[in-house]
This record gives C-alpha cells, structure tokens and sequence, in this order.
C-alpha cells in the first residue's frame, strides 16, 4: 500500500467555504452496491448524491469523476410534545438497498425515523394526449373529432426522488445505526439500548429482537453502539457495546435475541487501567468483512481484526493514534475522547481504513503490516495532486515535515469514511467537505 497513487477524483464537494452552518458538516457517507452511486447526508437532513461519470474516450485511463446526482431534503426537525424533546434532523446513516430494478433505492434515518427513498431517471416525456392539452388542462369534449396515440418525446434528464416508505415509532431512543439483510426483504435499526427487525413493505410495526434495557434504569452498565447483519447469512448479526465487546446473534435460535450465541471480548492489560478505560474502550464502529470471516471494530485509539471463530481476543490490532495516550486528560476536556470514529474495509479485505484528528486518516495492510497517514486538505484536493504521508511526532526531535502532537487541530476530524466495493476509490467527509481519492497507478494492487 503507497501513499503516491492517491489522488482526489474531484474538488471538495458539496463547499470548499469554510464552515458557516452546522448544517453543512457531513454526518454520513455510502457508496452503493456497484460503486457507481455515492450518497452523502448531513446535518441539515440533506441527502447527495454523486454519480461516476464514464470514462472519457479520449482518456481511458482517467477513470471517471463523481459529480452531483441529485440533492434532496430527506428529514426535517421535528418536536416531541409528549416528551418536550427536539428531534433535531441530522441524517444519521444511510444504507443503499441492492438495486432490483432500473430504480436505485436507499434508507436514511435521524435520530428517530427511517425513511425509504426511491430515485428514478426520466428523459421521456409522453405528448399527444387525446383529452388534455400540452399545459395538462382538459380538453372541451365538444372539439375531440379524431383519436390518436400518445407519444414518447425526448426531454432532459430528470432525477425524481420519492419517498416510498416511513418507519417510525419504531425507537424511544437515538437510532445509531441501521443494516439491510442480505434476504433484501428485511433491516434492521438499533438505538442505544434495543435493535429492531423491519420488512421494507411494512411500516406500522417491528420485531424488537435485541432488548437490553434493565427494569430499573440505575442499573444501566452498557448501551448498544453499532450493529451490521453478516453479509452472507440472513440469520446473523452483530452487536458492539459502550464495554469494548461484540455479540454475535443468530435469529435461529430464539425471536428475542438477548441471549448471543458468541461474545467476543479482550481481557484489559491491568498496566493500561487508568480513569478513561472504559470510555476508550467503547467500540464505536463494527463492519463485517466482504468475506463474511472477520468483523472490524474502531475503539477511540485502535482498530481491531475479529476473526469470527475466535472469542477470546482480536488476530489483529492496530493502533491509529497511539500519541495520544497521554492527551486523554484534555481530550476528556473538550469531549473530543467521545468522538465515535467509523472504520471501513477495501474491496479484498486486505487493507482497512479509519480516521483521526488534524483531517488525517489511517490506513494498514493486514498482509505487509505496513501503515500510512495521509491527510485530506485543500493542498490534496487539486486534481492529479499526490497525498504525502504524514507522521505525528512526540519527542523532541523531529524529522522535517512532521507534526507536533500539540499542535494538532482537534476541531478538524474524520468520522465518516467510505471505501467502493471493488475498486481503490475512497470517500472521505471532512466537515463540510468531501474528498475523493482514488489510487491510479497501482488499481491492481490489493
């Protein structure tokens, strides 16, 4: 894996301004099955999408760029009367349902309500109608002497996006995280303390299949942070929680699933035990891998390799920002140590990606061991412009280019990252800006 063959796809969408609104700052970021669509939300309840354009004839090896698609208002904010609580409109996740059709469909939720969307292209117009005249207004019956067929005119490429279903009701907490079976007919959603079980046709009701909250709420330990179904096996799914462990489900074995059929967990080394443990424990990311074998998870400073058939500890583990050990105090401070980082693997499972504060991300390829640091600013974001790796120095000496980690910018971090499916393309969501690197010269590489 090399830092050289990365370059951005485009310019940083959807504003290279500086931040002015919170609305504006990125909150998701999902490629769809093929890898053609991008879909993006934000706080401001705005989902866009991008589309790869073809490669161009004249250049074929300049693989094609990601351009705005359509741009929708996908939740708005709302006011729960009953419990005097704002609902604000942020779009948590977004997950795109395997297309079936010339149709593309995907789910996007806030904190409360999931909402399924179906985006069509139309450049056909019919004309001719017998009845109405070309504004649509009925015709006087009177002057209709002759009878003719409607037509199919040529017009300009129109998106429509429309919404097809609305699930809600369905939490009484924040929803972190939703995952589309690999049946296609089912998803489901969880929120801090339950996970619930949707078909895509029904809105008015769901099976609540994971309910971890206690009688009495004093006695709440952990709460549910994130949760994906296996890619392969409809029956299975995995949950992590605010302790650092994952549970494994298999819907098989009973309707309510409270009782996992694996755990997955890491006895904690007693010389690191310190006041911020637990929080930087918490897994605040779980992917499974394309393969089905391993899951992924990001804690606050590591990212680790499970491999499905070994509870007892990860097979690997790899420390993304390890300099910071000794900044948790004013992390904890600021907030920053509750920051919940996303983590996402490459098309072959060999190399896995997450991000980190000062606009860095973090990659590592499982077969050399080797790792990078690259950042996503505007000096990268030329088209053609090369990514430098970047390196985080401690002590006192310092190598030319590299950067003090006290004069790291905390303010400026990747949450949400995204890898395509099958190619070295990845997106990366700084804030209110997207970056979109693709690797040129060595595509064959992992």
């Amino acid at each position: 894996m090399q830092a050289s063959p990365h370059c951005p796809a485009n310019a940083p969408q959807p504003s290279s301004e500086e931040v002015t609104s919170g609305a504006d700052i990125i909150s998701t970021v999902e490629f769809n099955h093929t890898g053609e669509l991008l879909a993006t939300g934000d706080k401001g309840g705005r989902v866009v999408i991008f589309q790869r354009e073809p490669e161009s004839k004249n250049e074929p090896y300049n693989q094609g760029e990601y351009n705005v698609y359509s741009t929708f208002q996908s939740h708005e904010p709302e006011f729960d009367y009953l419990k005097s609580l704002e609902i604000e409109e942020k779009i948590n996740k977004i997950k795109w349902l395997p297309q079936q059709n010339a149709a593309h469909s995907l789910l996007s939720t806030n904190d409360k309500t999931i909402k399924l969307w179906k985006i069509t292209e139309r450049d056909k117009r019919p004309e001719g109608y017998n009845l109405k005249d070309e504004e649509g207004k009925l015709k006087d019956l009177s002057t209709v002497t002759s009878l003719q067929v409607p037509v199919l005119k040529p017009m300009d490429l129109m998106v429509e996006v429309t919404p097809r279903r609305i699930f809600a009701n369905g939490h009484t907490y924040h929803v972190n995280s939703i995952s589309v079976n690999s049946d296609c007919e089912t998803y489901m959603s969880a929120d801090d303390l339950r996970i619930n079980l949707w078909h895509l046709a029904i809105t008015d009701r769901s099976f609540n299949i994971v309910d971890i909250k206690p009688a009495n709420m004093e006695d709440l330990t952990e709460v549910i942070t994130a949760s994906e179904f296996h890619p392969h096996h409809c029956n299975l799914f995995v949950y992590s929680s605010s302790k650092g462990s994952l549970r494994l489900c298999d819907m098989r074995a009973s309707a309510l699933c409270d009782k996992h059929s694996k755990l997955y967990e890491e006895p904690e080394d007693p010389s690191n035990r310190s006041f911020f443990s637990e929080i930087i424990s918490s897994v605040s990311d779980v992917k499974f891998s394309h393969s089905g074998r391993y899951m992924l998870t990001r804690d606050y400073l590591t990212v680790k390799v499970w491999d499905l058939n070994m509870e007892t500890k990860p097979v690997e583990t790899y420390q993304v920002h390890d300099y910071l050990r000794s900044k948790l105090c004013s992390l904890y401070e600021n907030d920053c140590i509750f920051d919940k980082f996303e983590c996402a693997w490459n098309g072959s499972d060999s190399v896995i990606m997450t991000g980190a504060y000062n606009n860095f991300f973090r990659m590592f390829d499982r077969n050399t061991k080797r790792d990078v640091t690259l950042e996503a600013s505007r000096e990268s974001s030329k088209p053609r412009a090369i990514l430098k790796p970047r390196r985080v120095c401690v002590g006192g000496k310092r190598r030319k280019d590299d950067i003090s980690v006290d004069s790291l910018d905390f303010t400026k971090k990747i949450l949400h990252t995204a890898w395509h499916p099958t190619e070295n393309i990845i997106a990366i969501a700084a804030t209110n800006n997207l970056y979109i690197f693709q690797d040129k010269v060595n595509s064959e590489m992992h």
